[in-house]
């Protein structure tokens, strides 16, 4: 059950990275989408919950507080 969770962890962040570089948005947002979605998926992987899930909700509160502060 451990391996499956840090498989999908590395899947999440790879498929995090490969997004991130087809746009261009402000560095802070890439830092917090990326920072966001490793800690949203690492949370949900420790919890028992759907790591993808939880990535894709850390990436967009990361991602949004990463825009905020660059405004």
């Amino acid at each position: 059950m451990q391996r499956t969770a840090i498989k999908k962890v590395s899947a999440v962040f790879v498929l995090t990275l490969m997004i991130g570089g087809c746009a261009q948005p402000s560095p802070n947002t890439k830092k917090g989408a990326l920072v966001g979605a490793a800690s949203g998926a690492v949370v949900s992987g420790v919890t028992g919950g759907n790591v993808l899930k939880g990535a894709a909700v850390g990436t967009v509160v990361g991602g949004t507080v990463g825009y905020i502060s660059d405004q």
